[in-house]
């Protein structure tokens, strides 16, 4: 979790505090990173951390904004903020859907580093 704070305050973006939410409780078995944070504003923010070998499809993408309304039915309350961190292929589609959606995508290949 340190490395996920530390890349999201090099990208300006703070939390007050940030807690991690288990795929298990979601009932979801995706392998993905979920935590819910409160930005200084006291908005909630949900940031995903995705990281595999295989390309990331805009199929993928569908799941990932149906979990999203999981998550803000979970906790009763709106999630204005949403932050995607993808170290994986990306297919151009599936990144359009997302910035369609309202999210806010930061994607670096396997191997490279930012």
């Amino acid at each position: 979790m340190k490395n996920i704070v530390e890349y999201l305050q090099q990208k300006n973006i703070i939390f007050k505090s940030l807690k991690p939410i288990f795929p298990k409780e979601l009932g979801t078995r995706k392998k993905i990173e979920i935590y819910l944070g409160i930005n200084l504003k006291g908005y909630y923010g949900l940031v995903m951390c995705l990281s595999k070998k295989s390309r990331v499809l805009r199929k993928e993408t569908e799941e990932i904004i149906v979990l999203h309304q999981k998550i803000q039915n979970y906790i009763d309350a709106m999630i204005p903020y949403c932050y995607i961190l993808i170290d994986a292929p990306l297919c151009s589609k599936a990144k359009t859907m997302l910035n369609e959606h309202g999210w806010k995508v930061f994607h670096r290949e396997i191997g490279s580093r930012e």
